[in-house]
């Protein structure tokens, strides 16, 4: 699963008509401990059969489904998973005999307890389960929304949602095939990961029957059902592979123009991941699927579902959008194999799945199309994750879950970011096709299974022949922590320094001591050296001259330090560095600042050269710590005025030479790396500048494209162009916004406009979304996402905060999915102070206690306290040099 949540968008869940839960029982005491995570192996499922009957436009589904299975001894009590589901009848056939049981909820992550008059006899058992039970609508279990006139559902199970659409055995390490019948409204389609091999009619009912699928857990299953429109094509035989595969892209009808796009990419980056693997793609077909309200992506095994931005667009949408495409379905189609194929064994092993692809969907993105320099968004995830893993509030990557409540909270930006970063620098060590080698084995040797990180472990260390890749990577993704190595040139031998590990630690804080095992690669000029540093100190030597770059290509997972005129004389280079190294400068610098050791001025000067260097990602992050500091508060009003005309200084020139016109097409035949410049110059300018003239240009540009005239503003523009047009207009622009908005189902104007009314910074506006506004058309997703947005903008921030804090029951209530209750407290990370933390200790604490947001309180806290430590011993040293800038 790909996780694209920023967080104004982490509310996929609902706030509004949440379906009614189950009530939940207490079992009996001679049933035993209830198994509030991983079952047992008392009943071990080796086949599903499932008849759903599914009417997207009606509130609640139906089923019939059968779960052959080994019972291990004889028992009355089977437990099982089944979440909010109405059991009307449970049996048990075995040895010729039936029984007829009791099916009850006991536990609210939807642990069941299934219990027969008579002990059932050990061996082979068929389950059987007739229920029905409610649509959610939002993106968990099976779900529902309106687009336009009709109605559509399709399924997301990860983590632990499949046992809200059928019962059963819900955990990773059961694979299984599963047949499945869906029967719908005639003129509807059905998917499932199988091909459809019939259709019956029974009566108003269309009957789609699907062949076996190859075994699977039950999170990867899919069921979706709706008039979906759907192009279709085959992926040419490759070497791996022997005949095409058939694939089609499907989408909801609004969105049929635009699927050209997404087909042809899928098959290139399919024959990419082919020859990678050096096999054929696992299963008999593919579909990709998008849907309205899935928050990022997800791989079930041959019909991968995505948000519509993802998949819907064409050949002239922005370099940001496509870049997102290969990406994303490049990691999405890397899981068929390594996630599908090869399965964790439980979900402490999930990191697994998602740090590799999160490493292939930035690799083979790449290769897809190198135009677009995929590739660099790997380090940019990796350094975004230090700021997290920097806290002492935290976990490791390959974290032990005992409960059903810790699941969600692993699917983070230590997985994604942390994740795919040391899997990164592994392969840099260990050399791009040894690693490939250790893949292709460990794939090899547990196909159509499951595995655990210490068989992929042992297959790293085998292809290498160095068996201290073990220790290596296990300190990294064992323990929690960014290393920190601290250059120190040796006394009396030049272009000799000692390199000293610790962990890295803000201002105010003491990290616990730390060793890894660092592959440790350090650059000067065209020479570059690299070592596994597995002491507290090593040796590097340069004879040659010029400053040092101690993370060379960026792919190490650790932050340095250098002496002072070390730091200045790589800054005076930076603008001429290769992108990923001049992203691992950036990080150091800020966390070297956080720590209290770089000064203001270093930070400002390294601004100004990051700005100028010709990569996009580099200049994405040329000013990040100045946009945090304001954005945080941490410098003072004069202080804001004067960020705001040094970004204004920093990028206006840049306009000025690159051009301006909001009109789509405009730019049509730059570069995409060129294109994108141009849009981060004007995003910055707009947001962070205030520029009053190109807002004008931008508003105007907007409010004539609401006008009526399409080509007004480009869609690379619609985030500036919407929010110009609502800062500008206050209130009754936001209104006229949305209305236009909810009037349209396009997957790129919709949620831009959504996201330009939400974070507006205008307090009437804020008041009316938070407490007046109501209408049909919005989707309980976007309902929470506008919230969401209102927390998150600093100028309405308090004001947000306020209004969670009265709704949190409800919020927490909802039934939105994986990421809702692990990210809601993130939302409160702006603050900055001791104060608000101790606050939110009191208030908040106690009602996250046991709940998968939990964790994310407790950084966020941590986030909030530190911050009023560093506001507090270097705000006005930052304000006076801000103010001093010329």
């Amino acid at each position: 699963m790909r996780n694209l949540l920023l967080a104004a968008t982490a509310f996929a869940s609902t706030l509004i008509a949440s379906p009614a839960l189950a009530q939940t029982v207490t079992p009996p005491a001679e049933a035993g401990a209830v198994p509030l995570g991983r079952l047992s192996d008392a009943v071990v499922p080796s086949a599903y059969r499932l008849d759903l009957t599914v009417d997207p436009a009606k509130e609640r589904f139906s089923g019939h489904a059968e779960v052959d299975a080994a019972l291990k001894a004889p028992s009355r009590y089977v437990w099982l998973h089944g979440k909010d589901l109405k059991v009307s009848r449970v049996t048990a056939t075995a040895g010729g005999k039936i029984w007829t049981g009791s099916f009850a909820q006991v536990d609210v992550t939807g642990v069941a307890l299934a219990t027969f008059p008579d002990a059932l006899p050990a061996g082979p058992v068929k389950f059987a389960f007739d229920y029905d039970a409610p649509f959610n609508d939002g993106p968990s279990g099976m779900y529902r929304i309106k687009v336009g006139d009709d109605w559509y559902s399709w399924t997301q199970f990860e983590s632990i949602d499949a046992r809200a659409a059928f019962p059963g055995f819900d955990q990773p390490g059961f694979k299984t095939p599963f047949t499945v019948t869906l029967r719908t409204p005639a003129g509807l389609k059905a998917i499932n990961n199988a091909p459809e091999t019939g259709t019956d009619q029974d009566g108003a009912f269309t009957v789609h029957r699907f062949a076996p699928t190859l075994p699977l857990p039950t999170y990867l299953v899919a069921m979706m059902v709706g008039p979906f429109a759907t192009l279709e094509g085959t992926v040419p035989a490759t070497p791996q592979r022997a005949t095409p595969l058939p694939i089609r892209v499907v989408s909801t009808k609004e969105n049929a123009d635009k699927l050209a796009f997404a087909l042809d990419g899928t098959k290139g980056i399919v024959q990419h991941l082919e020859a990678y693997f050096g096999q054929p793609f696992p299963y008999p077909k593919l579909d990709q699927i998008t849907s309205p309200v899935m928050p990022g992506a997800m791989e079930n095994a041959g019909a991968d579902l995505y948000a519509d931005p993802i998949l819907v667009m064409d050949d002239t949408a922005s370099t940001s959008q496509k870049r997102v495409f290969g990406m994303v379905v490049a990691h999405e189609l890397s899981h068929q194999w390594f996630g599908d194929l090869v399965t964790p064994a439980w979900w402490e092993d999930i990191w697994l799945n998602e740090s590799f692809a999160n490493w292939m969907g930035f690799r083979i993105g790449n290769e897809w199309r190198p135009d677009l320099t995929i590739g660099a968004g790997a380090v940019e995830e990796g350094f975004n994750a230090m700021g997290t893993d920097a806290l002492l509030a935290g976990r490791p990557i390959h974290q032990k879950i005992d409960r059903n409540a810790q699941i969600d909270a692993a699917f983070d930006g230590i997985t994604y970011g942390k994740g795919g970063q040391v899997v990164a620098m592994i392969a840099a060590y260990m050399g791009d096709t040894t690693f490939r080698d250790g893949v292709r084995k460990y794939m090899a040797a547990h196909k159509y299974g499951n595995a655990t990180s210490g068989e992929f472990f042992a297959a790293m260390a085998d292809a290498a022949g160095d068996a201290r890749i073990i220790p290596a990577m296990q300190s990294f993704t064992d323990q929690q922590g960014v290393p920190l190595v601290t250059f120190s040139p040796a006394k009396g031998k030049p272009g000799q320094w000692t390199v000293t590990q610790s962990r890295y630690a803000r201002l105010g804080t003491d990290a616990p001591q730390t060793r890894w095992g660092i592959p440790l690669c350090v650059r000067q000029a065209a020479m570059r050296q690299c070592q596994l540093m597995t002491g507290e100190t090593a040796t590097v030597t340069f004879a040659g001259k010029g400053p040092i770059m101690p993370n060379a290509g960026g792919t190490g997972y650790y932050r340095f330090e250098l002496p002072p005129a070390q730091w200045d004389a790589l800054i005076a280079g930076a603008a001429t560095l290769p992108g990923s190294e001049a992203m691992a400068l950036a990080d150091s610098l800020i966390g070297s600042f956080y720590a209290g050791r770089a000064t203001p001025m270093q930070v400002i000067a390294a601004s100004r050269a990051l700005v100028a260097n010709p990569d996009s990602y580099a200049q994405d992050n040329a000013t990040g710590l100045l946009e945090a500091l304001a954005y945080r508060d941490v410098i003072d009003a004069p202080a804001k005025l004067a960020y705001a005309r040094l970004m204004d200084r920093l990028f206006a020139p840049q306009l000025a030479s690159l051009g301006f016109d909001p009109r789509s097409g405009a730019y049509a035949a730059d570069t995409p790396e060129k294109s994108k410049r141009r849009a981060t110059v004007v995003n910055r300018l707009a947001s962070e500048a205030k520029d009053p003239a190109l807002r004008a240009k931008l508003a105007a540009a907007a409010a004539a494209w609401l006008g009526g005239d399409a080509n007004a503003l480009d869609r690379a523009y619609y985030n500036p162009g919407f929010s110009s047009y609502v800062q500008a207009g206050k209130l009754p622009a936001a209104k006229a916004l949305m209305d236009k908005a909810l009037a349209s189902q396009d997957p790129l104007f919709r949620p831009n406009a959504l996201g330009a009314i939400g974070s507006s910074g205008d307090a009437d506006t804020a008041t009316w979304l938070l407490d007046g506004f109501k209408d049909d058309r919005l989707r309980a997703s976007e309902r929470l996402g506008l919230i969401s947005d209102v927390i998150t903008t600093s100028e309405t921030r308090e004001q947000g905060y306020q209004w969670m804090k009265r709704h949190l029951p409800e919020l927490l209530g909802g039934s939105g999915g994986i990421f809702f209750a692990s990210r809601l407290p993130g939302l409160l990370s702006g603050f900055c102070s001791a104060a608000r933390a101790d606050e939110m200790e009191q208030e908040l604490r106690p009602k996250f206690a046991g709940k998968t947001g939990e964790l994310e309180l407790e950084r966020t806290i941590e986030r909030v306290r530190d911050c009023g430590v560093l506001k507090q011993a270097r705000g006005a040293e930052f304000s006076k040099a801000l103010v001093a800038v010329k």
